[in-house]
This record gives C-alpha cells, sequence and structure tokens, in this order.
C-alpha cells in the first residue's frame, strides 16, 4: 500500500515561498503553538486529506511550465517534518523527476539523533533550498511564544551550516514579543554565525487569522495586538541586515 501524506490544501502558483514560482504544499500537523499562528486549522494531521507522493506530484506537474529555470514545488504547514516519512518519499520521487524541492519549517520536531536524523539526512539529499523561521532567539520567550523549546531548532540551523545546504532565513515580527531591538542584535549575531544563508526576511505580524481562531472556538491570544509600524519593520530590517543577503545572493 502507498505511504500517505495528510495535505491541508494546494496552491498552485505561488511566488513567495522559494525561488522562482512554486506548487506549494500545505502539510497538516505541528508540535509549535504559536501566539500568532495564521494556521490554527493545520494543527491537528488527521484535519487533512491523505495524498500519495504520485497523486501530488501529478497535480503539481500539471503546473510545470508556469515555474521558469528556478521554479518548483515548496512544502508548507502546519510542520512539513512532522510527516518526516512521506516528506522523503515525495522529495525522493519529486528529483525523480527533476523537480527543484524547498520545505518552508520552523524545525520544532528536528533533533540529531537515532533513526528519526538518519531520515533526516537522506531528505536534505534531495532538497535544494530551505526556507526557515526563527520564532525567537531567548529560550524562555520561545518557550512562551510556541510552547517549546528552540535548542534543537538553533541546532537544526547548526546542522544545515554543516553541510552547507542554502537557507532563507524568516523573522515575524510582533510588536511587544519579537519587535525588541536587543532581541534583534541577538537574532543577527546567531545568523553572522551561519555561512549558508541566502536571504533573511521581516514578516510583519498581522492578526488576520482572527476569524479562523473564532470558527474554531479557539481563543486568539493576540488579539489586541497591532500590526508594527513600517518604521519599526525597517529597524528590523537594518539590524537584520536583510539588504546585505540580498546582494549577496544577487
Amino acid at each position: 500500500m502507498a505511504l500517505s501524506g495528510y495535505i491541508h490544501q494546494l496552491e498552485s502558483f505561488g511566488c513567495a515561498d522559494g525561488p522562482g514560482s512554486r506548487f506549494i504544499i500545505f502539510f497538516s500537523g505541528c508540535p509549535f503553538r504559536c501566539l500568532y499562528c495564521h494556521n490554527p486549522d493545520t494543527w491537528e494531521m488527521t484535519r487533512g486529506k491523505p495524498y500519495t507522493a504520485d497523486e501530488l506530484l501529478d497535480e503539481a506537474e500539471s503546473c510545470r511550465d508556469y515555474w521558469g529555470k528556478k521554479g518548483g514545488i515548496t512544502v508548507s504547514g502546519g510542520e512539513p517534518l512532522a510527516q518526516l516519512d512521506f516528506l522523503l518519499e515525495l522529495f525522493t520521487k519529486a528529483k525523480e523527476r527533476g523537480i527543484n524541492t524547498c520545505i518552508d519549517t520552523a524545525g520544532g520536531p528536528f533533533k540529531r539523533e537515532g533513526e528519526w536524523f538518519e531520515k533526516f539526512k537522506k531528505l536534505m539529499e534531495v532538497t535544494d533550498i530551505l526556507l526557515v523561521d526563527i520564532k525567537h532567539i531567548n529560550e524562555e520567550e520561545h518557550k512562551k511564544l510556541t510552547g517549546l523549546t528552540g535548542k534543537n531548532v538553533r541546532d537544526m540551523f547548526a546542522y544545515l551550516d554543516e553541510i552547507k545546504k542554502p537557507i532563507w532565513i524568516r523573522h515575524v515580527l510582533v510588536p511587544g514579543i519579537t519587535d525588541n531591538d536587543e532581541y534583534l542584535t541577538q537574532t543577527r549575531d546567531f545568523i553572522r554565525t551561519l555561512h549558508n544563508v541566502e536571504r533573511v526576511e521581516i514578516l510583519p505580524y498581522h492578526g488576520l487569522a482572527i476569524s479562523k481562531y473564532k470558527d474554531l472556538g479557539i481563543e486568539y491570544p493576540l488579539e489586541k495586538t497591532e500590526s508594527p509600524t513600517q518604521e519599526r519593520v525597517e529597524n528590523a530590517r537594518a539590524i537584520l541586515e536583510c539588504e546585505k543577503y540580498v546582494k549577496w545572493k544577487e
């Protein structure tokens, strides 16, 4: 019997989730419970629809004419690494079809041990690039924000640097949580230790998912939090040296 993965949603054309135009596959299931999560409907894995790898790739290839030279597929979520076995099969088959592969991950399931890590190493052999999220650089604040430790996430960054796997870093700017010059400076210093960074992006917080929480009967903890001002966004971009990495990539 073919292995199936639980998929929340498919998007045929995305231009902000990896190089070129992308077919985006949103996985169901996530270990984090980020206070600002805009996809609470992806938390539970079994809420998704089951697909086989070939079913997804057949659908993705129907859009292949629009990808250009740099495009391909991006898996997002939810958290794709929560379905590691299926993701490994999906990307292995994607590479057999000559498809560029990208993972959008917050790294919550990562661990450098046992069978899981052996599978992750194989996954990296068929992964072209990762979009990785620094939720919070401070450990205690990371726990408050996501419900879980960030130590393993930072170790994932270190491992990806060791194997020279290209990454784009994303950082959500939330007033009162991550929009703090001290934390931003610490984040910048961490990024400076890495040698595989192709892009650094600031994602301004927004509360557009409030209606989803109401529909699901879940309290939204940041309902009174405003989006950061453009001035604060530019301040964060300057501290994290976003322009430096865009120029380096070009």
